[in-house]
């Protein structure tokens, strides 16, 4: 690690405190909605409509609070966001048990309905871990441009990309026996390069040597 944690949390100044765009959250929550309404009925258990109204419902405050910009938090924003993130992913999975019990158990007379099914499983998949990522990570959307660096909680994922600068310094330390060495793409010059504990205490013999 090149520089110190604390040199990298004070380092970079905050988004002009502008805080993050609410539109791509909520693009991301209806086309969440809308692919639950799709959904064949057997893989639904309770009526079509329920789960989604009771999406609408938690999120028209927090566009309310937040219309365009997430600049302000409060603890019932938190409880509302995290809410409606948690319901989006019930009803998922709800629905892919569901699909599982259709493929294994009952007599398929519609094939491509159920394909076209497990397609909409997985896309709503896709944007229940993006927005849980989002909502949790460093406290928040709110918390990640309002409050100053220094008071920031670590970040708990680690990507390559955070070994290219000091940002390294902002992850959770982790149990070096359990991360494994990975490549990622230089984009600069188009090399493939590998990062992990095994890789970093190679390059640390071939320092002292």
């Amino acid at each position: 690690m090149a520089r110190g944690r604390e040199t990298a949390r004070t380092r970079h100044p905050r988004h002009e405190r502008r805080g993050e765009a609410r539109l791509p959250a909520v693009v991301a929550t209806l086309a969440a909605t809308g692919l639950y309404v799709l959904l064949p009925q057997r893989l639904l258990i309770a009526p079509r409509y329920v789960l989604p109204a009771l999406e609408l419902l938690l999120l028209l405050p927090l566009i309310v609070i937040n219309p365009r910009r997430l600049t302000r938090q409060t603890r019932t924003f938190r409880v509302l966001s995290l809410a409606l993130v948690f319901i989006i992913a019930a009803g998922n999975l709800v629905a892919l048990g569901l699909l599982i019990d259709q493929l294994v158990h009952a007599k398929i007379s519609d094939g491509r309905s159920l394909l076209i099914a497990a397609l909409q499983v997985w896309l709503t998949n896709i944007i229940v871990f993006g927005l849980a990522y989002w909502e949790l990570d460093r406290g928040g959307p709110v918390a990640r441009t309002q409050q100053p660096r220094e008071e920031l909680p670590l970040a708990d994922f680690r990507f390559s990309q955070d070994e290219n600068d000091d940002a390294v310094g902002e992850v959770a330390d982790t149990d070096e026996a359990s991360r494994l060495d990975h490549p990622h793409l230089d984009p600069r010059t188009g090399r493939r390069h590998w990062t992990g504990p095994r890789t970093e205490k190679k390059a640390e013999g071939t320092t002292e040597e």
